[in-house]
């Protein structure tokens, strides 16, 4: 990242603002951060190469052994530095730079929460939405085809679909997108039966 675009992400991201959205969780820094990052990949026509590196970023601050060292403040700043300079997650300056910049705020822990948003951002912008499905089994690959074609139609959008296998919803499917959940789950339609009975 270029200096004049790290101090954009700065001054937009590294205000304390401890407010969560209320439908995704994500705090207002986050946010910001997202935002910041996300107008100079769009100013810089660069989406898919910063939707890489915060990943990168995201996969080096999810390991817990290396988050300790990153986070902590005691740790002298040039010993952090040169743990990032050298980790294989990060393929290039601007994504390092990116990493030291979360490090020196103290946002180690926000990197997957601005990932996040920053994707919410390029899906918005695209026309996009991602859903997410859940099923006991894992689904053909036909009958995810028709759930995402289905859901786009409905949408009017393009629909990119994930798919969670969790035996716990023992059949049916639950589907989620944006901030909406449609739960045709046995496990929840039995939860219901049950709740139904001891009201009885």
């Amino acid at each position: 990242m270029a200096t004049a675009a790290a101090g954009r992400v700065a001054r937009d991201g590294t205000k304390r603002l401890g407010a969560e959205d209320p439908v995704t969780g994500t705090s207002r820094a986050a946010r910001r951060y997202a935002r910041a990052v996300f107008e100079l990949a769009q100013q810089d026509g660069q989406l898919e190469e910063w939707a890489r590196r915060l990943t990168k970023v995201r996969e080096l601050f999810a390991d817990p052994a290396v988050a300790a060292v990153l986070s902590n403040p005691t740790i002298a700043t040039e010993r952090r530095d040169a743990l990032v300079a050298t980790a294989p997650h990060l393929f290039d300056d601007e994504a390092t730079n990116l990493a030291r910049l979360l490090i020196e705020s103290g946002r180690v822990d926000e990197a997957a929460a601005i990932e996040d948003e920053f994707q919410r951002l390029a899906d918005e912008a695209a026309g996009r939405v991602r859903a997410t499905v859940t099923t006991a089994i894992e689904l053909e690959r036909a009958d995810r085809d028709r759930v995402e074609r289905e859901l786009s139609k409905r949408l009017n959008k393009e629909v990119r679909l994930s798919v969670v296998v969790d035996p716990r919803i023992i059949g049916g499917l639950k589907l989620q997108y944006g901030d909406r959940v449609v739960d045709a789950s046995v496990a929840t339609r039995l939860e219901q039966l049950r709740r139904r009975l001891a009201a009885t």
